[in-house]
């Protein structure tokens, strides 16, 4: 029996963040989904709270990990018309998530779509400045960039039945797909209705390799995209300024200047290192991703409202909720 959507979280020790996340899911509007947990050997309770929940769990092996055949694995399971990724450490906020992450579906010639990300009081601020840039306050219905991310998106079931994901990039595997998607005249649509708060809280190494990896996959498909050492001096000066201008104007900037030094220094060590070439190439794309954001102008188009209904999120998860 078919279901409308598939939401397919992939885990590996999400103890912490998995409840949130459940019982955002369990408020949501729109019923008819099923959930698959893709876990790679989590050695805490995120089996026991997945199994309590009634989650479908499917097992991939930490040697046998790549993002791509992650959500592969979820994939082929899935019985939905469309497949829902979100992070195992993000939640929605709205009551209206997966309608409105869904909702660009319409047009049969969406293929991708991907929702808003902000971050918390957990979050660097300099994440929270980046998620601010990614991720405006307006809907982008045909994008001139194949730009998303897994962390809260969807896809047609039946063209990744065509394209798969690449399970052998180190990173960027939704990028990777949408970009595969529009070359094949299919359109990738942004919601920002479809909000969640996604939560990285991760050490300067962490950091680091994250940027890295995705750097390296970067350059997997546009090869000749790499960062000279003058852009990784130009770009880290000119984050971290913006950062601590925005920071100022909050005044907050005592709290976080440590902060913002210390993660731009990793994400553009992190980029360098895994990418090294003078030429540019795709420059939308390398712009959201690396280009500091200038300070906000006025915006062009009204933002569209967002929804009401929050989701009531408790202060405790002590007991189990109905998925």
């Amino acid at each position: 029996m078919s279901v409308r959507c598939s939401i397919i979280i992939r885990c590996y020790n999400e103890a912490a963040p998995l409840p949130r996340l459940l019982y955002g899911i369990s408020k949501q509007s729109m019923r008819d989904y099923e959930i698959i947990a893709v876990d790679s050997g989590s050695t805490d309770d995120t089996l026991r709270i997945l199994a309590a929940h009634g989650v479908k769990i499917l097992s991939l092996a930490p040697e046998a990990f790549s993002f791509g055949r992650s959500c592969n694995l979820g994939a082929r399971a899935a019985r939905g018309e469309f497949l829902v990724f979100v992070s195992a450490h993000a939640y929605p906020v709205y009551q209206t998530w997966l309608d409105s992450l869904l909702a660009p579906f319409a047009d049969p010639a969406v293929a991708v779509t991907y929702g808003k990300q902000r971050g918390n009081h957990l979050s660097s601020y300099s994440e929270r400045q980046i998620f601010r840039a990614w991720y405006p306050s307006h809907d982008q219905t045909d994008q001139e960039h194949p730009f998303c991310n897994n962390a809260n998106s969807a896809i047609r079931r039946d063209v990744w039945q065509t394209l798969g994901f690449d399970e052998s990039l180190t990173g960027l595997e939704d990028l990777d797909f949408a970009r595969r998607a529009v070359l094949g005249g299919r359109r990738v649509a942004y919601s920002a209705a479809a909000e969640v708060i996604h939560v990285h809280e991760e050490r300067p190494a962490t950091v680091r390799n994250r940027y890295r990896r995705e750097a390296i996959a970067y350059r997997r498909m546009y090869p000749e995209a790499r960062l000279t050492l003058w852009d990784f001096c130009r770009l880290y000066a000119g984050n971290v300024a913006n950062d601590c201008r925005s920071a100022w104007s909050e005044k907050i900037l005592s709290r976080h200047v440590r902060n913002i030094l210390v993660f731009r220094l990793m994400q553009f060590w992190g980029a360098y290192r895994g990418s090294r070439q003078t030429e540019p190439v795709s420059d939308l794309l390398k712009k959201r991703f690396y280009y500091p954001a200038a300070p906000a102008p006025r915006p062009v188009k009204q933002a569209p409202p967002m929804p009401e209904g929050r989701v009531p999120y408790p202060e405790r998860f002590d007991e189990k909720y109905t998925l």
